[in-house]
């Protein structure tokens, strides 16, 4: 399936439907299926299941590329990483997984983590989960569970079927409109354990990608969606400067220094926060083309760059607006999305004040201050 359709050309058909996603709230399962047809989400599943795993860095680029029409499609592209994760399952269990297709679109509900009641034969699970973007159009939902001493205390993601899920769509939000990252309600379903997977749990399928830093690459789909929108604003900033005069009839935009100095500063700042986010992953990627499991000094690396693009890429978009005038005060102004969008990112978990404290630590010999690290 993937590569019969033109990547641009699926581009084309966002950019003349985003908003439709965004007064609906979510991508629908339609151009999910699209999505599937140019291999988004094969992009992580595994070669012996049929998939045609990317390097993290090709992958990154076409949730970026996505993101600069629609930061929420790109974000909900983003998951087509999630097979990372699942490579934790068993192989017997990913072969199911994957009997029929290996373009399965996952979407996680991990938090807040719920206690489930251990069986004979896994878990009995119950319970409300938050943030599972892309549940609209997902073949398949994880939800949280606490770690145990089985785990070694990392969190637990127990695999369901949508139809054993009831999802409820409150996802009403200034950013990422369009993510449907809505709840998503179990009541007392039976998860086998085979169909349970340790996050950023050892992979029982060897394949380069799935010794790739789990979390970091968890990390890095999200932090490069607001590389894409920041992109789209200063492509709108730099379009508008020539065009757009005051009420009080002073000069064009760009024809104020203060606006023309400002541009300039974003697109040196953006790119900076891109290269060494890029190298980064091509230079890890080679570590483990070669056979070598990345040190965790590129571990920190990798989590340290993705904060940094995240901040930088909201930080772009926020000054863009302060230098806009009084444009971007009025309800649908273009940068007002963007700006929306691109908070979300460095909002994360994962790109958070705290990922900084952590990369520190490590790269002066000492143990990440934050859970889940690595």
């Amino acid at each position: 399936m993937s590569g019969a359709v033109d990547f641009d050309d699926v581009l084309a058909e966002l950019a003349a439907r985003r908003l439709e996603f965004r007064e609906q709230r979510y991508v629908p399962q339609d151009f999910i299926a699209r999505l599937k047809q140019v291999g988004i989400y094969r992009a992580a599943t595994p070669g012996r299941f049929g998939g045609k795993p990317l390097p993290p860095a090709e992958f990154l680029d076409k949730i970026e590329r996505i993101s600069v029409v629609d930061g929420s499609t790109g974000w909900v592209a983003s998951f087509g990483s999630a097979q990372i994760y699942l490579a934790a399952l068993p192989v017997d269990t990913q072969a199911e997984l994957y009997h029929d297709s290996p373009d399965v679109a996952f979407a996680g509900g991990l938090f807040p983590p719920q206690a489930a009641e251990s069986t004979e034969r896994g878990f009995l699970v119950d319970g409300r989960w938050k943030f599972a973007s892309g549940c609209m159009g997902a073949d398949v939902l994880g939800v949280g569970l606490p770690g145990d001493e089985a785990s070694d205390g990392k969190p637990r993601t127990a695999v369901l079927r949508p139809e054993q899920c009831e999802i409820v769509q409150d996802w009403d939000v200034v950013g990422m409109r369009a993510t449907g990252s809505f709840d998503v309600v179990v009541r007392g379903v039976e998860v086998p354990r085979e169909w349970t997977f340790i996050r950023g749990g050892e992979p029982t399928v060897n394949e380069p990608l799935y010794h790739y830093p789990t979390i970091a690459y968890a990390s890095q789909v999200l932090a490069v969606v607001g590389a894409g929108v920041a992109r789209a604003a200063l492509d709108h900033a730099k379009q508008i400067g020539g065009d757009y005069t005051g009420i009080t009839g002073a000069p064009k935009l760009a024809e104020r220094a203060y606006y023309r100095t400002e541009v300039a500063r974003a697109e040196a700042a953006l790119r900076s926060a891109r290269a060494w986010f890029y190298d980064l992953s091509d230079d890890v990627w080679t570590t483990v083309l070669a056979g070598n499991t990345a040190t965790d000094e590129q571990n920190a690396q990798l989590r340290l760059a993705s904060a940094h693009l995240a901040k930088t890429s909201s930080d772009v978009v926020s000054g863009l607006v302060e230098i806009s005038g009084t444009a971007p005060i009025y309800t649908g102004h273009p940068l007002q999305d963007l700006a929306g969008d691109a908070l979300v990112p460095k909002q994360h978990a994962f790109l958070g004040p705290s990922i900084y404290d952590s990369a520190g630590a490590v790269l002066m010999g000492l143990p990440p201050t934050t859970r889940g690290f690595r």
